[in-house]
């Protein structure tokens, strides 16, 4: 297991190739790259237990066309 800050995913396009991602730094915000664009979520107050631990949960937001 990596020793970086991760984030659980929640909402978004299905077709999002992960929903565990490394966020450098944490913070309130999260884009990731998707369709062209970007797949903005932000953090939530909750954790969820996963494989990798227990993590922040980021809510999609919106998509933002590159």
């Amino acid at each position: 297991m990596s020793s970086s800050p991760k984030a659980l995913l929640e909402g978004g396009p299905d077709g999002l190739k992960t929903r565990i991602v490394p966020i450098t730094p944490p913070g309130i915000e999260l884009r990731v790259a998707h369709g062209g664009g970007y797949e903005r979520f932000k953090v939530t107050p909750r954790w969820e237990d996963t494989p990798e631990g227990s993590l922040p949960v980021y809510e999609w937001v919106a998509h933002i066309d590159a």
